[in-house]
């Protein structure tokens, strides 16, 4: 299969309308990895129109029609799974095996949603008057504009993507300036799998711009972000303008409890796996370790051993455990809070620096920091780097009030063997996802959620379908 490394609009591949363009960058090596178009409003706009009129042709298919499509999508990733993976390497840096299983998850996204928008029920409610008859109906919200992360640049767009397609919606997506050769990968198995010209569209350019237009435009009718905070705070205040409908997805700062019951090899294996995956820059990803006083140096031993051993290199070496950071600002940013908490009286145990023998890419050792107090800025702020940093507790209602001590609200995670330890902490914690003796408390099936600043709305699972459906009461008096 071949791929068109441009902007969609309308179906058709195309340049910026400003003939701007802009360098992809391999982050593992600084160096070029192809020039695409990079534009701004004019593009959005023309790309909103274009899926404001194919709205109509694509929601007056059947649910059983559209999910045909979106399952030959699926189908059509799993079988350029290899080749599409290593083009999300050279613009990502994430380890091959990663970026595979990444899209492998896009492949399931699709076929959830091409099954779940057969599920759009209405209903019909019994009326207190006899004459009257009362439904209410499912119905596509409209054109919906998506702007995403570089960290999961397949998986980001998919989950909403495909819930949006499913209810019979169109979609401008615009895709990280810093991996946008991913999304054209996907917006050309889209074209491929059958989904008509305009409901499809990608543009590539400066957020803010894009954002905008998406707001102003009076044919977007909602916008979905995954993103900083303050990009959504940004965009929450130009909705109050134009009330078009958000959903944002804003990123945590994820705790993790650590009781003293727990098997702390198994534990450590499981707790490095899920900190350094994707360099640590995932928006669940454990990041503040409280970790029971009684275990704690035994635990603080055990990573910094098996970190200190994992390998660092470019994706696309197939032994790489852990890959650059995604470009030079997050690495130094990385660097610095590292650099603050060392300052304060934390212990770098292992790492805590840029690799010698990598001089060239954005790489950053794998940290394992002790002595950690929940008022430095590497516990407060949300790293997205290979840092694990740890403090203690010594009770039970001192960890979850250290845990729930953020602004944010995505993930959180409980270790213990002891039921009532578990469900005392997962009800108190504030998060909408809470992983009890599990490093993955989520799943295509099941909702993604973020409480307070980290997000609005939901998705994956039927919640994230009905975030792109409208509810009409439709009344029939005079019976």
């Amino acid at each position: 299969m071949e791929f068109s490394y441009q902007q969609l609009i309308d179906g058709e591949w195309c340049g910026a309308s400003s003939a701007g363009t802009r360098a992809v960058i391999d982050p593992a090596t600084e160096e070029v990895v192809r020039e695409v178009p990079y534009g701004g409003a004019a593009d959005c706009a023309a790309a909103i129109e274009a899926a404001h009129r194919a709205l109509s042709r694509w929601s007056a298919l059947t649910a059983y029609d559209r999910g045909a499509i979106l399952k030959r999508t699926a189908d059509l990733i799993r079988t350029s799974a290899g080749g599409i993976a290593r083009t999300t390497v050279l613009e990502s840096g994430k380890p091959l095996a990663q970026a595979r299983g990444e899209w492998l998850v896009c492949a399931d996204l699709f076929e959830w949603f091409a099954e779940e928008g057969k599920r759009a029920y209405g209903r019909t409610i019994p009326s207190r008057a006899a004459t009257k008859r009362l439904t209410v109906h499912k119905q596509p919200i409209g054109v919906v504009g998506i702007i995403t992360a570089w960290n999961f640049p397949a998986y980001n767009i998919a989950r909403t993507a495909a819930a949006a397609l499913a209810a019979g919606c169109t979609i401008v997506v615009r895709p990280s300036e810093y991996t946008p050769l991913t999304a054209m990968a996907m917006m050309s198995i889209l074209v491929e799998a059958g989904v008509p010209s305009g409901a499809a569209n990608l543009i590539v350019g400066e957020a803010d711009p894009i954002g905008q237009e998406m707001l102003r435009h009076p044919a977007c009718a909602k916008v979905h972000l995954t993103g900083s905070l303050a990009v959504g705070k940004r965009l929450m205040d130009g909705a109050s303008k134009t009330m078009t409908r958000l959903s944002l997805e804003l990123g945590g700062n994820a705790p993790v409890l650590v009781f003293p019951d727990v098997d702390l090899e198994q534990l450590a294996a499981g707790a490095i796996a899920a900190k350094f995956r994707n360099g640590g820059q995932v928006c669940i990803a454990p990041q503040r370790f409280f970790v029971a006083r009684p275990v704690a140096e035994a635990f603080v031993d055990r990573v910094a051993t098996v970190v200190g051993a994992l390998r660092v290199g470019p994706g696309l070496d197939p032994e790489t455990q852990v890959g650059p950071l995604i470009n030079g600002r997050q690495r130094d940013r990385v660097e610095a809070l590292v650099e603050s908490a060392r300052n304060a009286g934390a212990t770098v145990r292992v790492g805590g620096a840029r690799p010698s023998d990598r001089p060239r890419g954005f790489f950053y050792e794998p940290t394992v920091m002790a002595d950690v107090q929940p008022s430095m800025p590497v516990f407060e702020e949300e790293i997205f780097g290979p840092v694990m940093p740890i403090a203690v507790f010594d009770e039970v209602d001192e960890a979850v009030a250290l845990a729930n001590r953020t602004r944010y609200g995505l993930a959180a995670y409980v270790w213990t063997q002891d039921l009532r330890t578990a469900i005392r902490a997962s009800e108190r914690l504030e998060f909408g996802m809470i992983g009890v003796n599990e490093w993955a408390p989520q799943a295509v099936e099941a909702p993604f959620v973020g409480w307070k600043e980290s997000g609005l709305g939901r998705e994956a699972g039927a919640e994230g379908l009905e975030e792109y459906l409208e509810t009409k009461l439709v009344v029939f008096g005079g019976m």
